[in-house]
């Protein structure tokens, strides 16, 4: 897929260019590239996370709670992606529901003071519960805690340095789980711990999935590390988490 400007994406998907702009600011959706002209790229991968954000949007997920979810070092499309189907199917039978009564108080089928078609506690439960899971976790926390004393330029400098971790595993894809890259996988341990967050084993038995799952991430450690280096580090980790 051909990259896209902000107007494009825009036009495409019916966000407006400003909120496009504020999703960049606030990190809920930030471009795969900006040109040395401060123009906003977006590809494939941009595009598919915009639509778990409208997703989430269209469930009434306030932003705060959407960046929580989407910037959690264990959130996982797939499965994010099932729970918002469930949840919309919650409402869709809600509002049958809705329908119903309000028909049968238009026939007057119904007692007046009914409230009951109201009640929506166990579709706001299952909300929470998703909130809490991918959210508000001590990981998410920690990061949140580093990030907010450290400038742009750090963090560029922070996420340039994992790229380096992770490029090193290019040279083990014939062997990504001899000695050498098992020591690699917990040097990437402990660069994410000592500048992001508690990498505990979960939380890296995660990361290695979605080094592989998630395309764009997928490209760009295999554009540091060359062709297969996003999958040698994936095999790596997860020989290194069956040790643990």
């Amino acid at each position: 897929m051909q990259r896209m400007t902000v107007h494009e994406v825009s036009r495409k998907t019916g966000v407006s260019i400003r909120t496009l702009h504020y999703y960049d600011e606030i990190g809920l959706l930030r471009p795969s590239e900006v040109t040395a002209a401060g123009y906003r790229l977006y590809d494939e991968e941009d595009l598919k996370r915009l639509q778990s954000i409208l997703i989430y949007r269209e469930l009434q997920f306030p932003l705060r709670a959407i960046c929580d979810i989407m910037n959690s070092p264990a959130f996982e499309r797939e499965r994010a992606l099932g729970e918002q189907i469930r949840l919309l199917e919650m409402r869709c039978e809600h509002l049958r529901h809705l329908i119903r009564f309000a028909r049968s108080l238009q026939n007057r089928e119904e007692e007046s003071m009914n409230f009951e078609a109201f009640d929506t506690k166990e579709m706001d439960a299952y909300a929470e519960e998703v909130k809490r899971k991918w959210g508000g976790t001590d990981a998410y926390s920690a990061y949140e805690e580093k990030r907010r004393g450290r400038s742009p330029e750090e963090e560029m400098k922070y996420g340039e340095g994992l790229m380096h971790v992770l490029a090193v595993f290019g040279q083990f894809r014939d062997c990504p789980e001899d000695e050498g890259a098992l020591a690699q996988v917990a040097e990437l341990k402990e660069y994410i711990s000592a500048h992001f967050y508690p990498c505990t084993t979960e939380i890296l038995a995660g990361l290695g999935k979605m080094y592989v799952q998630d395309e764009r991430m997928r490209k760009r450690i295999d554009a540091c590390g060359g062709e297969g280096t996003a999958q040698a580090a994936s095999r790596a980790i997860e020989a290194f988490c069956r040790t643990k």
